[in-house]
């Protein structure tokens, strides 16, 4: 029995390297399964993100394909043209601070105020201009004052609200200390098959020069046919649905159903549900080579304005038009640069013809100062073109001339019809073709800044020549994005 401790001890130490080995062999076991659990776990995560990853990339090719119906379509719209668009991907690889640091939604909301103010040396009162022949629209006074004047500045702010919307409000603030909101509303981000959506208040998309606000313009202010049958700028309250075409050309169509917020439009007395102003536009554009790119398009707006009243500042009687009013617009431009490179040198053509008939009912005297008031019927086609090129001849500074004219129509007046009334009763619509010609010098130390010298020969009524002299700042502050083409 000498040997029996031996052999307890033999099977001790042999069964405890047994229970040991038996031990990890379960937690092995155990850490394999856990790590397969995490890997399946993993391997489902990268792909939702993948997957995540794949929608936005899609979602991001549409929205810079549908924002090309805004912004500049060919190579050489622009001097300071946008960055293209970088792939998902390479932003994900990037650190997150220099992510946000080149992203527009770094500084949320996007906010910019554009300054501007000039001086003006007119040879005749302002008060006294008019368009002779045609109704006024209320933009026949620019500018507003001789001397000194503070121009209209605006504060904007945008961002994009989510990945399926983006928000816009710009506000006005005029010379005279009056508040207006110019713009407020909301768009869609990349619905798909290139159509977008905007709701709200927004600028109409009808004609070329519509959309720009006035810091965009190219001379000090809007041509005649703008300030004649819009009033400056169409604006519009309701909804706009844009349509891009996949293909290599530019191809755009628009339909808008709102309450049109000027002239030639008046719904301030009219209670009704639903629309009461439409338009539609299409366009079409493409580049010619590496140095030329252009755009065309066609656009109609129809109103029925209601008691639109209007004074006849050369007999002094207050009188209104009720009726349809319908007006259509085509516009050109042609953009040339040196292999597309527009820093240097550019040249930029631009054109727009409009014609309106309206049909209707003419209301003489509202205010019974001159015998009495008198209604019947009146019908007529006004029409107006522009046409202006604007060269770039070296870095910085520009060169422009602008020509544009109103043919007030042949009206045909059924109170003068009838005997009622002659024309002395209605002077300011007697038959004229107010014209202008404009030239102007402009100085651009960078895309923030611009200082604009023009001058004017005003033709607009028959009596007199207007020489209007105009020195004119614009500055930008904040966020400045690419003009629209």
């Amino acid at each position: 029995m000498k040997y029996a401790p031996i052999a307890v001890f033999a099977a001790l130490f042999i069964s405890v390297p047994l229970s040991a080995a038996a031990a990890g062999k379960d937690e092995i076991a155990q850490i394999r399964a856990r790590l397969e659990q995490i890997k399946n776990l993993y391997e489902q995560r990268i792909a939702t993100l993948e997957e995540r990853l794949a929608r936005a990339e899609k979602r991001a090719e549409e929205a810079v394909e549908s924002s090309r119906s805004s912004r500049a379509l060919p190579r050489v719209v622009s001097a300071a043209a946008p960055e293209p668009a970088e792939p998902a991907r390479q932003m994900a690889q990037r650190p997150v601070s220099q992510a946000l640091s080149r992203s527009p939604g770094a500084f949320n909301p996007e906010i910019s105020l554009i300054l501007s103010g000039n001086y003006t040396r007119l040879s005749k009162n302002p008060d006294e201009r008019r368009f002779q022949g045609l109704m006024p629209s209320g933009g026949e006074r620019l500018p507003e004052t001789r001397s000194f004047n503070l121009g209209e500045s605006e504060l904007s702010l945008s961002a994009n609200i989510d990945p399926f919307f983006r928000g816009n409000f710009r506000l006005a603030i005029a010379p005279d200390n009056s508040v207006g909101i110019e713009e407020a509303n909301i768009q869609t981000l990349g619905l798909g098959n290139g159509l977008n959506l905007k709701a709200g208040r927004f600028l109409s998309g009808v004609g070329y020069l519509n959309e720009h606000h006035p810091h965009e313009w190219d001379f000090s202010d809007a041509p005649l046919p703008y300030q004649a049958f819009f009033g400056n700028s169409l604006g519009m309250d309701g909804v706009q649905a844009r349509w891009l075409a996949p293909s290599d050309t530019f191809i755009e169509f628009g339909l808008e159903t709102a309450r049109a917020r000027s002239f030639p439009a008046t719904d301030e007395t009219r209670d009704k549900n639903g629309a009461i102003s439409g338009a539609a536009f299409a366009h079409v554009g493409g580049d010619v080579g590496a140095s030329n790119s252009w755009r065309a398009g066609v656009s109609y707006f129809a109103a029925r304005p209601r008691e639109r009243g209007y004074e006849d500042s050369v007999s002094g009687t207050m009188n209104s038009f009720s009726g349809r009013s319908r007006t259509w617009i085509a516009d050109f431009i042609w953009k040339w640069a040196p292999n597309g490179n527009s820093r240097y040198r550019n040249l930029k053509i631009q054109g727009e013809y409009f014609s309106r008939p309206e049909k209707g009912t003419l209301t003489y005297d509202l205010d019974s100062v001159a015998g009495g008031t008198q209604s019947d019927r009146y019908k007529n086609r006004s029409s107006g073109f522009y046409a202006q090129a604007v060269y770039q001849f070296m870095p910085k500074w520009r060169v422009g001339y602008r020509y544009d004219q109103l043919a007030s129509g042949n009206a045909s007046i059924g109170l003068v019809k009838s005997g009622a009334l002659t024309m002395d009763d209605l002077p300011l619509l007697r038959r004229y073709r107010p014209k202008r010609s404009t030239l102007m010098l402009d100085w651009s130390p960078s895309e923030f800044s611009r200082v604009r010298l023009q001058f004017a020969r005003d033709r607009t009524r028959p009596e007199t020549t207007d020489n209007q002299l105009w020195i004119q700042y614009i500055m930008s502050m904040g966020a400045h994005g690419a003009h629209k083409f």
